[in-house]
């Protein structure tokens, strides 16, 4: 019965392949897929052939023609490979723009190199890659290879759109699996592409789309919620030479628990002991988490560690205690086992991690998420620990792992949790200070900046900074203030209430414009809006803030005193549905003002049609942060 179902395979592949007739002229692509095109995949077919729950076969075509530099990342002859995944055949041939061979590159022409980065201490992945440099453009490339691999965990997702400025003459997918293995798949986005479901079998699957025009990049467009892919999962999987079962989150997280991390939390007596000695009469379960957080922030440091199934399980406990360093997987699991030597439950979780929010699909189990942290409950809410980082404060979680579904690891399965939500006003700048002008226009200043949350993580690692590199920050954040100089910083971050104070000292010659009888004076010295949302004509796709924030300053202005104020701009306020804005001049005396000014931006998903207004919103803030006091000399 397997020698007929491989046969079929390797029929019903070899049919597809031969039957192909593809014209590798560039002379004959439609000029509407052309328009606004670096490059055109003419064919990107993909075949997958799943054999057995530990066997699986992918074949890759990709035809692309490159009409100029900005569009060679769209040929993508690039394969990752280690012990489990093993390259076949990968070729590659070039065409010139009439579809005359110009090149045939074999595997020998390829390059090789190892996937660890720079904080990977083991790693058995390698990647193989085509560097190719034109000599003229249009050119066609004919990339194909073919992968094995027992690890069925990871189908590849059917992702349509790779990237801006490509067009795609036609995409397809299939896929064949035997009936036993519990295939399942989820679509996504498929609403504005002609996306067309050829098969759907208990034993294939197949999609095709063509003349996808190429997509102008657009600001804040949120690409998980716009373009189109298909995730596929087995039911019966192989993870790294384990075999697996599991048809939701529930079973997977008890499959993972009782296979993956069963025996690794295991420490020394010494450790135990330490640790115990540590929390010393300390009862309360969220104030030993902080204890233990702290010791391993001390005594470890984060390293990658991708060999095998090191890519999956965690060391264990006790390498990571003696050697002092770990991924994320490694560190969460120490954490895990220091805790549960003092009484307080936790919990591995898994998660994509990234300033892009993205969840764990809730209602679709397959292998997914790309880091792993540490779940701790609580009364209220759980708390998640970010245990790679030796300084983030306990808990926090702004900008990389906040606002998400994640799957957390409990003894009796897996569990889909929301992880925390920093609320618009969360996300808080605030400023007070003052600065004074004198006769000549020269500018001198102190300001206390307290930043919270996604706006602390912006600002935590600036105390970190060696003098020059922290002066030219300000020098960069304050580039409204030419003839800057930094006189003096003093940085306190609060780790305990997660709050970054910056006092700064400042001066510059010529802030004031000196004309004349006159000086003119942009009021809002310390924070103008420096942000720029492009003119998009015809913008075709929904736009996101995936984080609010509030910004209040209360900054007290002393003028020079042989000068009278010719103008003064009014208040001026905008209230929107995407945020407010109000600012404020406080004449306390001929010479002494008081600037006062607030912007609140709010969290949401907004249509392609609200685009212009947002603009709009923003441009005219922009345009008030630039508001000029007029000065007139004395008599």
């Amino acid at each position: 019965m397997i020698v007929k179902y491989v046969s079929f395979l390797l029929l019903f592949f070899t049919t597809i392949i031969f039957a192909q007739k593809v014209e590798y002229t560039s002379l004959t692509i439609p000029d509407s897929l052309k328009e606004n095109a670096n490059a055109v995949v003419r064919l990107n077919q993909l075949d997958i052939a799943i054999a057995s729950q530990r066997s699986m076969n992918i074949t890759t075509k990709r035809v692309v023609t490159v009409l100029n530099e900005k569009g060679l990342s769209a040929v993508d002859a690039i394969e990752n490979f280690d012990k489990r995944r093993t390259v076949k055949a990968i070729e590659a041939v070039v065409y010139d723009a009439f579809g005359n061979e110009i090149k045939k590159i074999k595997r020998k022409d390829f390059k090789e190199q190892s996937s660890s980065g720079g904080n990977t201490l083991f790693s058995d992945a390698r990647f193989i890659y085509l560097e190719y440099t034109p000599t003229q453009y249009p050119f066609t490339i004919v990339f194909e290879s073919e992968i094995e691999t027992s690890n069925t965990a990871f189908i590849p997702t059917w992702s349509v759109i790779s990237d801006y400025n490509v067009s795609i003459e036609k995409s397809t997918i299939n896929v064949l699996f035997p009936s036993t293995l519990g295939f399942r798949k989820k679509e996504f986005n498929f609403y504005n592409f002609n996306i067309k479901r050829v098969v759907d079998t208990p034993l294939q699957l197949q999609y095709v789309v063509s003349n996808v025009v190429a997509q102008k990049y657009e600001d804040y467009t949120p690409i998980s919620k716009v373009f189109p892919k298909v995730m596929m999962g087995l039911e019966s999987f192989n993870l790294e030479g384990v075999d697996g079962t599991a048809k939701n989150w529930k079973e997977y997280g008890k499959w993972f628990s009782d296979n993956i991390l069963i025996g690794t939390t295991n420490l020394s007596d010494e450790t135990k002991s330490k640790i115990k000695a540590i929390i010393g009469v300390e009862t309360d379960p969220i104030k030993k988490a902080k204890i233990v957080y702290k010791f391993v922030q001390e005594r470890s440091r984060y390293v990658s560690v991708q060999v095998g199934i090191g890519g999956f399980k965690p060391m264990l406990a006790s390498d990571v205690d003696r050697l002092g360093y770990g991924d994320c997987k490694a560190l969460s699991n120490y954490t895990r086992a220091l805790l549960e030597v003092v009484g307080v439950p936790s919990y591995y979780t898994e998660l994509y991690g990234d300033r892009d929010i993205r969840n764990i699909e809730a209602d679709f189990f397959s292998i997914q998420g790309n880091h792993v942290i540490l779940c701790v409950p609580n009364e209220t809410e759980s708390i998640f620990l970010e245990c790679t980082s030796q300084d983030d404060p306990f808990g926090f979680q702004a900008n990389f792992t906040d606002d998400r579904d994640v799957v957390v690891m409990k003894p009796d399965g897996g569990e889909i949790i929301h992880t925390k939500v920093y609320q618009n006003k969360d996300n808080s700048q605030s400023s007070k200070g003052s600065y004074s002008i004198d006769d000549k226009g020269s500018f001198s200043g102190k300001i206390s900046i307290v930043s919270t949350g996604s706006q602390y993580n912006r600002k935590a690692s600036l105390e970190k900074l060696q003098p020059n590199d922290k002066e030219a920050h300000y020098k960069q954040y304050w580039s409204n203030i030419n003839n800057l100089k930094i006189e003096k910083t003093l940085l306190e971050n609060d780790k305990e209430s997660v709050r970054l104070t910056e006092n700064v000292t400042v001066n510059a010659i010529n802030y004031g414009n000196v004309s004349g009888n006159k000086m003119m004076v942009t009021i809002n010295a310390y924070n103008q809006y420096s942000g720029n949302v492009k003119r998009i004509r015809n913008r075709k796709n929904p736009f996101e803030i995936s984080r609010g924030y509030i910004d209040t300053d209360e900054i007290e202005v002393a003028l020079p005193t042989d000068f009278s104020i010719e103008f003064l701009p009014e208040s001026f306020e905008l209230r929107t549905k995407f945020g407010d804005y109000k600012t404020e001049i406080v004449k306390k005396d001929a010479a002494n003002l008081v600037y006062k000014r607030t912007l609140f931006i709010k969290k949401g998903l907004y249509s392609n049609k609200e685009y212009d207004e947002y603009r709009l919103f923003i441009e005219q803030i922009s345009k008030n942060d630039n508001a000029k006091i007029i000065l007139t000399k004395n008599q």
